[in-house]
């Protein structure tokens, strides 16, 4: 059989989920210190440009929430109950005064008996219920009470009973009656159940009895035992709730209220008993909570079920949402509860979300490690480069007409590699390359007509390797003055523009804190700040050094990056010494080991970060004693400074960028 429903995937036509906008913030967070786990957590949890997160869905279950309760109360009940009583008391007065045929001293009785009700309506209904009722009117009304009564206690386990029960006859009300004695001794057989397949099946056959004879009752259409139990225990907590939620007035009233239900006690002792073996079926349901309705809006006791039960919706859509339980993923999100509170828009969203995180599992971007924790990949460390690069690139092409250069080397020795001419390329054609791309493309027809998609140029590979060693400070004042960020975007732009554009080149990574080492970009990406004092400037040039000697026919350049004077230095026995403020042995050693770098012929540069003039002093001093260069970039342009200086040459500004130009020029003055 098939089953058609409303379409409500959103729009068929449109794009595939952002992964380059999400992988980019993934990988800023992480650089923050954030795990992949926690960062595309967050990611999900702000959303993208055109896509609303976690959050957003979040919000808007806490104002559906807020809504109900400040919208509704929980006396509509108890209104009804009194209009109808009032009715009937004025109708009967009336009937008092307009019989002339009746005794004097019985109309007095009778008047004596309505004025003297009690103000609580509870016990003013209890009381009349022996009363003679003179008018029809007023025995109708009455007969309403009761009857109002009996539905809503049923509707409060049963949604939608009140409107089925309306107008209902003795003989509907008896059905009744015996669907809930039936439905108790099938849930009391499930509670005794031993679990053994022939007990279970005994219960199975007591269920298809039950549903084939009371199954009308059950629009749901639950196909096990297990299921009717569920839905059952789910509303009749919500009315416990509800009761919960009362004042002690409320509750009292309804109670004794509840005994002229269908004008017998008959149907509470049942409802009573059928509460009591869901409890014990489904002990982990909500029995005991409350909530405070401060609206005007009366809810009947159906009703007001049917809120608590939205309200639990709500609470555990917003658990889902938090994903803040071990092992979460967006596809734990109910999609039809979604779209019950918040309508199909939110489905929509919420779908999109899921399907990115499908995508960002899936796509090779985060892998797990030994340890079970989420990694970047390289691929991810690739595409994070890239768009850390062309941000760099922004940056440094200021001037008209600067462009990204995409040779792989500069102007030198043919690679023997060709690719298509883009505008602006001033790399010579590859002409046979371009008369063939012709020739294919137009058949060989005579004129041969060559266009711009013919052309290929010829790639060339530079004369020069590089042997590029990157200090960066990982000290405790990076991390407090927000440097650490900026610090870790620049080595990753570098190391991508080297290992994408500059093959031939050597990169080495070296942080030094309170000690130095060596680290790979995935380990530098991933660390977290380091809240040690101390600037081993002494170790890192140490192995700079040893960097430089293993690559004797590569050119030496040697990039510091570093907010602070060295403060400490490694003993002959290879224990670090720190004193602040700075030693002159720690002087002494970090300056051994510069001149040492300079003896080696690199060529050296400085980027100073922060206003600290004593900084700036020092740092220029020990710059000018080996030829090198001090820069002092504003922290955004830390990577353009680093990269331009890497690629630019010698100008006669006063800028950074004037000093080591942009992608326009060679690959470093140094060349």
């Amino acid at each position: 059989m098939n089953r058609y429903r409303r379409y409500d995937g959103g729009d068929p036509l449109a794009p595939p989920v952002d992964l380059a906008e999400a992988l980019d913030a993934i990988g800023q967070d992480v650089m923050a210190g954030y795990s992949p786990e926690r960062a595309m957590s967050e990611f999900l949890r702000r959303g993208g440009a055109d896509q609303r997160g976690l959050d957003d869905l979040a919000r808007r279950l806490a104002e559906r929430r807020r809504e109900i309760l400040e919208r509704h109360d929980l006396g509509g009940t108890m209104r009804q109950v009194r209009e109808l009583l009032d009715k009937a008391v004025t109708a009967e007065r009336g009937q008092l005064a307009r019989d002339i045929t009746m005794d004097d001293d019985d109309r007095a009785f009778r008047e004596l008996q309505l004025g003297a009700l009690p103000e609580s309506t509870a016990a003013a209904v209890t009381e009349l219920s022996s009363y003679d009722w003179q008018s029809t009117d007023a025995r109708e009304a009455y007969e309403q009470i009761k009857d109002l009564l009996g539905r809503e206690l049923l509707d409060q386990r049963f949604a939608g009973m009140k409107q089925a029960l309306e107008g209902a006859t003795d003989e509907d009300r008896a059905a009744v009656q015996e669907m809930l004695s039936d439905l108790n001794d099938l849930l009391e057989k499930h509670q005794q159940s031993d679990g053994s397949p022939e007990s279970r099946a005994e219960v199975d056959r007591a269920f298809e009895q039950f549903m084939a004879k009371h199954g009308d009752w059950f629009p749901e259409n639950p196909a096990t035992v297990d299921e009717l139990v569920d839905a059952l225990a789910q509303r009749a907590a919500a009315a416990q709730r509800m009761l919960a939620s009362m004042t002690p007035e409320q509750r009292a009233e309804l109670a004794e209220l509840s005994q002229q239900a269908f004008g017998s006690p008959g149907l509470v002792e049942q409802l009573a008993r059928m509460d009591g073996n869901l409890q014990s079926l489904r002990p982990g349901e909500d029995w005991s909570g409350s909530e405070s309705f401060e609206g005007g809006e009366g809810l009947g006791l159906g009703d007001g079920t049917g809120a608590l039960q939205d309200l639990a919706q709500l609470d555990a859509l917003s658990d889902q949402l938090s994903q803040s339980y071990g092992g979460a993923r967006l596809d734990d999100i109910d999609l039809d509860a979604l779209a019950r509170q918040l309508g199909d828009e939110a489905v929509v969203d919420a779908r999109a979300l899921q399907e990115l995180e499908r995508a960002l599992r899936d796509s090779g971007y985060l892998k797990r490690g030994s340890d079970g924790e989420l990694r970047l990949s390289p691929k991810a460390m690739r595409q994070l480069g890239k768009a850390l690069l062309r941000d760099v690139a922004d940056r440094m092409s200021g001037r008209a007409g600067a462009r990204e250069s995409r040779t792989t080397g500069l102007a030198g020795e043919p690679s023997g590699a060709t690719r298509r001419w883009e505008f602006g390329g001033t790399e010579p054609w590859d002409v046979p390359r371009t008369i063939t791309n012709a020739v294919l493309r137009d058949g060989g027809g005579s004129p041969l007509r060559i266009t711009i998609d013919d052309v290929e140029v010829v790639e060339t590979e530079a004369r020069t390797q590089a042997a590029v060693a990157l200090l960066v400070d990982t000290s405790f004042s990076m991390a407090m003055d927000g440097r650490w960020v900026p610090m870790k975007r620049t080595a990753l732009a570098l190391h991508q523009l080297i290992r994408s554009r500059f093959r031939g080149d050597h990169l080495e990574l070296i942080g030094f804190g309170r000690h130095a080492e060596v680290m790979e970009i995935e380990q530098l990406t991933a660390l977290d700040a380091r809240w040690a004092k101390g600037t081993n400037l002494h170790h890192a040039l140490l192995l700079a050094n040893r960097f430089f000697r293993k690559h004797p026919n590569a050119q030496p350049v040697l990039l510091v990056v570093t907010d602070g004077e060295p403060t400490a230095h490694l003993e002959p026995d290879g224990e670090v010494w720190f004193s602040y403020p700075p030693d002159p042995v720690t002087i002494a050693h970090s300056v051994r080991e510069l001149d040492g770098s300079a003896r080696l012929g690199a060529q050296v540069t400085f980027f100073r970060l922060g206003e600290d003039p004593g900084l700036a002093r020092f740092i220029e001093s020990m710059a000018r004693r080996v030829g090198g260069r001090m820069v002092s970039p504003e922290l955004d342009d830390l990577g353009a400074a680093v990269v331009g200086s890497y690629l630019g040459s010698r100008g006669p500004g006063t800028s950074y960028r004037d000093h080591f130009g942009d992608w326009n020029g060679g690959r470093g003055f140094w060349v």
